[in-house]
């Protein structure tokens, strides 16, 4: 019983020394930026650059927070000590993996979940990737929440790519190994926006970077247009802002694909900004890591299925598939918590069209058509109508 007294007071003192380590690393960074701070993009100051750094036309008040839910010592002494509360995740999620086309002609559709913010979209005998990351972890030198899931599509069993969006450089989103690995096997074309392009040289891959409302020629009559959300970027503490977050639609024959990277809801007005661009057939939309505190809807730079909703309202889309959830534990919430909301938001609301599927399958997506049209519902609305023992339940 001595014994085990002994190793439970230094198992607790180790745990002690990683966070005062983990605390004095902060206070280097934020004491010595000079070491970590990177120029990502230089040009003129413009209504979201002020020649330093990029920011949320609509308010930064939020993004501004350091970490969810409280500061950034507590959220690493929670985390180090694995008292943070949060609901557990399975260690492993089983992926069935389906054949995948190495083509898709013409104006049929067929869009595959990787995982996270990861999709293969196949039209018009293009295919196109979002934010990809086949890596195990999130985070600088393999640190970082590990996936649950793996790749619904094996890196090495992906059709050759054509397109790839890169929406910012969070390690979630920017994976600069795959990055690499798909530029040396089978150079696409990378858009991505302003800033971004310098990070992602860092490994010998070259791209193609564009301010909110630029535009990329993919072939006559595809084009990308790099559009707003609201979000931040870092790679290192210090470097925040120093390259743009961006969402993007890409026009197409028979409708185009909106994919609105990494978002939180800021005005809400960048989704019509989108859809200004033409009908909208499939958008890929975020629905997780919302939740930092119990019954928390949304928080700063992620909406939650209640935000999500608003979103694909306002795409006019006539299908939605939603991302950002189950593959990476980022945030507080049980991993199937972000579908089932969205379910029971749409439910409240009567929308249609708007799903989420498994990682790995692949989802014909039906030819544009106008969706029926949904009125507005008043977030107090739809958050009574969410306020049900079965909602309350969720954590």
């Amino acid at each position: 019983m001595d014994s085990l007294r002994i190793f439970a007071r230094i198992g607790r003192w180790v745990l002690t020394a990683l966070l005062f380590a983990a605390v004095a690393l902060c206070l280097a960074i934020t004491i010595v930026p000079r070491f970590l701070d990177r120029i990502y993009y230089r040009g003129p100051a413009t209504g979201h650059f002020d020649g330093q750094r990029f920011f949320n036309p609509d308010g930064d008040g939020d993004t501004l927070q350091p970490t969810p839910g409280g500061s950034r010592a507590g959220f690493m002494a929670r985390y180090l000590l694995g008292n943070d509360g949060r609901p557990a995740w399975p260690e492993r999620i089983a992926v069935r993996h389906a054949p995948v086309a190495p083509r898709v002609a013409g104006q049929a559709m067929v869009a595959t979940w990787i995982g996270h913010a990861s999709v293969l979209v196949q039209t018009q005998g293009l295919n196109i990737l979002t934010d990809p990351v086949w890596s195990a972890t999130a985070g600088p030198l393999g640190i970082g929440p590990r996936r649950v899931a793996e790749p619904g599509i094996a890196l090495a069993d992906l059709p050759k790519i054509d397109l790839v969006l890169v929406s910012h450089d969070h390690y979630d989103h920017m994976d600069l190994p795959t990055l690499r690995k798909l530029w040396a096997r089978d150079r696409p074309l990378i858009v991505t926006s302003l800033g971004n392009d310098s990070v992602i040289r860092q490994v010998g891959v070259p791209s193609v970077a564009r301010d909110w409302g630029g535009r990329v020629a993919v072939r006559p009559g595809i084009e990308v247009i790099v559009t707003r959300n609201h979000h931040w970027d870092s790679r290192w503490f210090t470097d925040r802002n120093r390259a743009l977050w961006s969402s993007f639609v890409v026009r197409l024959p028979g409708g185009n694909v909106f994919f609105a990277g990494d978002t939180g809801a800021g005005d809400l007005r960048w989704p019509d900004e989108a859809r200004a661009y033409g009908p909208v057939r499939l958008a890929l939309i975020p629905i997780g890591a919302f939740r930092f505190v119990d019954g928390q809807m949304e928080s700063d730079s992620h909406i939650g299925p209640i935000d999500s909703v608003e979103v694909y309202r306002r795409l006019g889309a006539s299908t939605g598939i939603g991302i950002h959830w189950g593959t990476f534990r980022l945030s507080y919430e049980g991993r199937d918590t972000p579908p089932r909301l969205l379910g029971a938001a749409l439910a409240c609301t009567g929308q249609h069209g708007f799903v989420t599927v498994p990682p790995g399958r692949p989802t014909v997506i039906t030819p544009y058509a106008p969706p029926v049209a949904t009125p507005a519902m008043a977030r107090a609305e739809l958050l009574r109508c969410l306020d049900t023992p079965a909602v309350r339940a969720l954590r």
